[in-house]
């Protein structure tokens, strides 16, 4: 953790011209940038995931519908039409899994007092009021809602909400454009559809898990997780700029 919080001190020292006392934010904002960066390649790939996935969504539906009652065969064949379309149904996970130790990285080094045996400076860095290490329960005991930390939380909160009612809707759309059947050809009901169902209607909600995020971790964490929030959600109007938007999963 030593070399991470070198490596943050040293973008701080670069930044420091421009952005004076917030240097270290933003240094936080310009790392965070990077790691996206470097995992751009995989997520191009969830996208080329995806966009195949949705291409063969009429042939799973008719798997689902042959071998609804019978689960091994069903995944079975499953994997046989991802391997023959060249398809990995984990693409989309990896971007997010190689960016948790990152995160977690972040969230240890401003939740701990000391770092090689020496007190962690970076604790005494602020955006703004709000001091890094300080978490929103932090920021409402020092002058509350619209005091100078607030309102860097009510900043954060925004810009979060915003996306994550950017990603709602889409994901919604995604959702209503590839509907799952719930019933085999003779009607009856498929194993597994209706957690499928209920699934298909929590996930566009799960958008709006990060404000629960940006509130209870310390600030430094909650930079990393808006910029990389933000940065996911442009990336990938992007990334599915050639798909009709309701297929454009987020």
């Amino acid at each position: 953790m030593s070399v991470f919080a070198t490596l943050v001190e040293q973008l701080a020292d670069l930044l420091q011209p421009l952005f004076a006392a917030s240097a270290t934010a933003a240094a936080i904002v310009v790392f965070t940038a990077l790691v996206r960066l470097a995992v751009h390649p995989l997520s191009r790939a969830a996208a080329r995931g995806q966009k195949a996935r949705t291409r063969l969504a009429p042939q799973l539906a008719e798997l689902r519908t042959k071998h609804g009652k019978n689960p091994e065969r069903l995944q079975k064949a499953t994997m046989d039409l991802y391997a023959k379309e060249k398809v990995s149904p984990l693409s989309g996970c990896l971007p997010s899994l190689l960016q948790l130790p990152a995160f977690f990285l972040m969230y240890h080094l401003f939740s701990s007092a000391e770092i090689g045996d020496e007190p962690n400076g970076l604790l005494g860095h602020a955006l703004f009021d709000a001091p890094l290490g300080d978490r929103w329960h932090d920021a409402l005991a020092d002058g509350g809602v619209f005091g100078g930390a607030g309102l860097v939380y009510v900043v954060l909160f925004a810009i979060v909400a915003a996306v994550a009612t950017f990603n709602y809707r889409r994901t919604k759309q995604q959702m209503s454009a590839a509907p799952v059947p719930a019933a085999g050809a003779g009607g009856e009901q498929l194993p597994g559809m209706g957690a499928m169902g209920a699934m298909t209607k929590i996930m566009p909600l799960l958008s709006f898990a990060t404000l629960a995020t940006v509130a209870v971790v310390p600030l430094a964490a909650a930079l990393y997780v808006v910029t990389s929030t933000t940065w996911t959600a442009v990336e990938r109007v992007f990334l599915y700029r050639d798909v009709p938007a309701p297929l454009a999963q987020l």
